[in-house]
């Protein structure tokens, strides 16, 4: 999709339907981010933005109106799902078992992942024309580390343990996802609970120097070398 096919989108940058607008163009636009939904949960977001005005039975025209950029579709897509790893990182925060909270909300970040195949990249890809995305997702980051910190400060999380290992987590339960749903849950499950019993701290042998990495770092391409 081109960078800018529009002077006067019918949406915001973050893809938020303009004021006033008529009540086919929010049908339009409502048909057109569940296309996206289904089509990224199937296929990831490399699906072409011409296949989802297909799917939501539209023109090309409608789509770059309403999401002039690919990122603003991507981001306003997703957006609900960004909501949700919010909420579940601020109620996680709100536990009184440090512990539980984090586990808690691992689970669910997890679980999200495992569902929808289009989580990692739409959750933690740049968003130029959406700085809100990144500011939530600067405030999940900060959270996360804040339960990490939480469940060490109470001797339930071994003291080596780094806010970058949920990241790797998360790395390591993007890469066990599979086609077949159910096989992506149940895989997603069984490496989440090996992780949460390697973090408790009933074991002194001392981990590796940490991994230096971020939540960006997730959708970020591998460097080829050579």
């Amino acid at each position: 999709m081109p960078d800018r096919l529009s002077r006067n989108p019918s949406t915001s940058p973050a893809g938020t339907p303009a004021p006033g607008q008529r009540a086919d163009a929010r049908n339009n636009r409502a048909r057109l981010l569940q296309a996206a939904r289904d089509a990224y949960a199937l296929d990831g977001t490399d699906v072409p933005s011409s296949a989802i005005a297909r799917r939501a039975g539209v023109g090309a025209a409608t789509l770059y109106r309403h999401f002039p950029t690919r990122d603003s579709l991507i981001a306003a897509a997703f957006s609900e799902q960004l909501g949700q790893c919010i909420a579940t990182v601020d109620e996680a925060l709100k536990d009184d078992d440090p512990w539980r909270g984090l586990r808690t909300a691992l689970t669910k970040v997890c679980r999200m992942q495992a569902e929808d195949r289009g989580f990692s990249a739409a959750f933690l890809a740049e968003f130029p024309d959406a700085p809100d995305v990144r500011r939530e997702r600067t405030r999940a980051e900060s959270g996360l580390a804040r339960l990490v910190q939480r469940a060490k400060e109470t001797g339930q999380l071994r003291k080596d343990f780094e806010s970058s290992d949920v990241t790797l987590l998360l790395l390591a339960n993007n890469g066990v996802l599979r086609d077949s749903p159910a096989a992506s849950m149940a895989a997603s499950r069984r490496l989440l609970a090996y992780f949460l019993q390697s973090c408790r701290p009933t074991d002194d042998t001392p981990l590796p120097e940490p991994a230096p990495l971020r939540l960006d770092d997730l959708y970020r391409a591998p460097r080829r070398t050579g």
